[in-house]
């Protein structure tokens, strides 16, 4: 039941019974955690503390064992903002080789987000219209479980929300490239899974396995298992005669009219937003959203007194239906900033939730917080914390963006 009286904050320890109780309706399934991440600062805190990218530039394809693989993991908390980009930037050191690579995945990130903050728009907000009626993983599907190498990594994605890279473009390319399904289908199973999920990354992510933009579709084939998760085959079902042991044709291409914006931004501020913290009044709460979660938000440290309030966004849930996984993810932070600050938690349209109030916040690059702002009172808007701030250059591909620099 959807009113505009708070929810009662979540509590340690309770997150999972919170989601259960207050979001239900809105879940993919029933309520639970990823069996791998916790929500919190301090557990993103510890994650980065511990990272060590010795091998990195060896590893980060691994697939299986888990113990063979360099991935940081870091993705889940750097996508709600508990480690910026600069931060993680700034405190990852090791090896020359190693750090070079970590440090171009990150600015692949940064260059995801430069893009879908340009190229976005609020009135074609992904997420409006419905799926196709697709399922993953059942007879007659672009992923068909029999495979180990589709079973091990649904399964991971499906229990903890994450994979890595190298499983997400086998997974993309068998769905799009072999079986010629729309990857929009793919990309939204993905997207409901996955705690790392943004529309920047993840449909940039499958929009390069499909050759989209211009480059050659990613192919997958018992090669890139045999090489990336050594063993896997031996205990496949299809281990004699693997639908997957030829390289994959190339999907066909067509070809699109780019939009102009891929090339020339004519509103550098609208894409990045405030260069310097816009200051218009003064604000009575902090206005924290999924975006920008962590205890670096610029507007929550701008304001440490200030209460704290967070919606959860009831007319885009119910169009998503997100696995309860990533809501829970999200029900830790709250629970432990709740131990912290004084914290306000709605249900509804934060645009009516939220009217009239004076509210500081930080500028978010997706266009849902555009459309929102737009609406509400906003006393201070504080900026993105960039790693590198979005230019007017061309956006068609990463190495296009990175010459600018």
């Amino acid at each position: 039941m959807v009113s505009d009286s708070p929810l009662p904050p979540p509590i340690p320890g309770q997150e999972v019974p919170w989601v259960a109780e207050h979001l239900r309706h809105v879940c993919a399934d029933e309520p639970r955690r990823s069996g791998r991440f916790v929500g919190t600062q301090a557990a993103a805190d510890a994650a980065l503390a511990s990272f060590d990218p010795t091998g990195y530039a060896r590893r980060r394809n691994e697939v299986h064992p888990p113990d063979r693989r360099g991935a940081s993991g870091l993705s889940p908390w750097i996508r709600h903002g508990q480690l910026t980009l600069p931060r993680v930037w700034g405190a990852v050191d090791g090896p020359a080789a190693d750090l070079r690579k970590f440090r171009d995945e990150l600015r692949w990130q940064e260059f995801a987000r430069h893009r879908y903050a340009r190229l976005s728009r609020a009135e074609r907000e992904p997420g409006q219209t419905p799926p196709s009626e697709v399922r993953a993983g059942v007879p007659g599907d672009p992923w068909d479980r029999s495979m180990r190498c589709i079973e091990v990594n649904l399964d991971e994605l499906e229990r903890d929300g994450w994979m890595v890279n190298q499983t997400r473009m086998w997974l993309a390319s068998q769905w799009s490239v072999r079986h010629g399904a729309d990857w929009r289908d793919g990309e939204r199973i993905f997207f409901t899974h996955l705690l790392d999920g943004s529309r920047a990354a993840n449909r940039l992510g499958w929009q390069w396995t499909t050759g989209a933009g211009g480059s050659r579709p990613y192919g997958f084939s018992q090669w890139q298992v045999r090489r990336r998760a050594p063993g896997l085959c031996d205990s496949c079902e299809h281990r004699h005669a693997c639908p997957i042991s030829d390289w994959p044709d190339d999907a066909p291409q067509e070809p699109v009219r780019a939009d102009p914006l891929v090339r020339h931004d004519p509103d550098v501020d609208r894409t990045a937003g405030p260069e310097r913290p816009e200051l218009r009044s003064t604000p009575d709460a902090v206005w924290l959203t999924a975006e920008s979660m962590g205890d670096d938000d610029p507007a929550l440290t701008a304001h440490p007194r200030l209460p704290v309030v967070f919606v959860f966004d009831l007319p885009l849930l119910d169009r998503l239906r997100l696995s309860s996984k990533r809501l829970v993810f999200l029900v830790d932070r709250l629970a432990e900033l709740a131990l912290e600050r004084d914290l306000e938690v709605h249900l509804g349209d934060p645009s009516r939730l939220l009217a009239g109030r004076a509210l500081a916040t930080t500028f978010a690059p997706v266009p849902g917080w555009r459309r929102r702002a737009r609406s509400l009172q906003l006393a201070e808007v504080y900026p993105w914390p960039w790693l590198q701030r979005p230019g007017a250059g061309s956006v068609a591909s990463f190495s296009a963006w990175s010459r600018q620099r």
